[in-house]
């Protein structure tokens, strides 16, 4: 977080917030009245915040008469599996057409369509024309940079640490906290934990605390939902960190630069699953002096990317510029159509360009 004033500024900047207006959130309130047909999606291999913030709604929601259906446009980690109605998600995956088809009908006869945790269309892959297209209402609820203007009500807030949080806010200004129960609690904290790096991250601000107590009370097992994220690992997983620490791990000092790189025979040779890689990016970022961590792994269709910075150097901007994605400002992903080789490359080639910002330590 910045200072009081920086995040005063963030607050009444509409490049950083866009709260639902009172107009917007009276016809919401009107909508919701009465039984709904309702979509959730979130994006393409969802977190614990993508897909807590989804089941959250979705418990909340099913609670107060509506019909709700949460799609993803991916599968997810197994260690989510814990979340209540996690095994009710109607996942497409490039496997199976029947899920899709599934998906389709929903999106078109669903009345709200609820978009968690991402910005931009394009973050639900395959999904992505299908809600553009379809009749129903459509809310945007999230917390990244540079939201795309798709849909009729937006509740949107960069200086939130995540989606969960913004879901909460979103059921008290329902006048809904009554309607929360443990199970809708645990998929928020849930969210609210992950987001926040387990309260250690600069997101983590009074109000996050804050919001965590109140799931806590409603009956959120903090210790318990850590260890289910955290402390459940295949051992798939444990060999795949230990490879990629031993093997593949790369600074480069005079960048304060940390990178990891995983081809597709590397992580089918060590059996990955959906999830494996998540938190990787962040062994590099550890180490003393490094500014900025970079994971590249290749999952056949794109390489997918995790850049992860410290103070001032915003890899959301250097995501956004050069790697057709974007997040936060210490926490960004992108993507390259080039071969794992040639996207390294760009990567290292781009380096010298920001040498004075990595080097500036804030």
């Amino acid at each position: 977080m910045g200072s009081a004033v920086e995040i005063g500024y963030k607050l009444l900047n509409s490049d950083y917030f866009c709260p639902l207006s009172m107009d917007q959130l009276a016809e919401l309130k009107a909508l919701l009245k009465s039984p709904q047909k309702i979509a959730i999606v979130t994006h393409f291999k969802p977190d614990a915040d993508a897909l807590g913030s989804s089941l959250g709604l979705a418990g909340f929601l099913k609670k107060n008469g509506h019909e709700v259906n949460v799609i993803t446009p991916s599968d997810f980690p197994d260690f989510l599996l814990w979340m209540p109605g996690s095994h009710e998600v109607v996942a497409h995956t490039k496997k199976s057409t029947q899920p899709l088809a599934k998906a389709t009908r929903l999106f078109q006869t669903a009345d709200l369509i609820f978009c968690l945790d991402f910005s931009s269309l394009s973050r639900i892959n395959d999904l992505s024309e299908i809600v553009r297209q379809a009749p129903a209402k459509k809310i945007m609820v999230d917390h990244h940079l540079q939201p795309e203007s798709f849909a009729d009500f937006q509740k949107w807030n960069v200086s939130a640490a995540s989606t969960a949080q913004l879901i909460f806010e979103l059921i008290e200004e329902l006048d809904g906290k009554s309607s929360m129960d443990a199970g809708i609690a645990s998929c928020l904290y849930a969210g609210l934990m992950t987001d926040t790096g387990s309260f250690r991250h600069n997101n983590t601000t009074a109000r996050e605390l804050a919001i965590a107590a109140e799931l806590v009370l409603m009956g959120a097992n903090p210790s318990e939902i850590a260890r289910l994220i955290y402390d459940v690992n295949s051992l798939s997983k444990l060999r795949l960190v230990g490879y990629a620490l031993s093997q593949k791990l790369v600074v480069i000092p005079e960048y304060n630069t940390a990178y990891i790189t995983l081809s597709q025979d590397e992580l089918k040779k060590l059996d990955a699953q959906t999830g494996d890689t998540e938190g990787l990016v962040n062994y590099g970022l550890s180490i003393k002096g490094i500014q900025l961590a970079v994971l590249m792994y290749d999952r056949g269709e794109e390489i997918k990317i995790s850049f992860r910075s410290l103070g001032d150097f915003s890899v959301n901007e250097l995501a956004r510029k050069h790697f057709e994605g974007g997040g936060h400002k210490n926490a960004s992903g992108g993507s390259s159509k080039l071969s794992l080789e040639e996207t390294l490359k760009k990567f290292l080639d781009l380096l010298p360009e920001y040498k004075k910002k990595l080097l500036n330590h804030s």
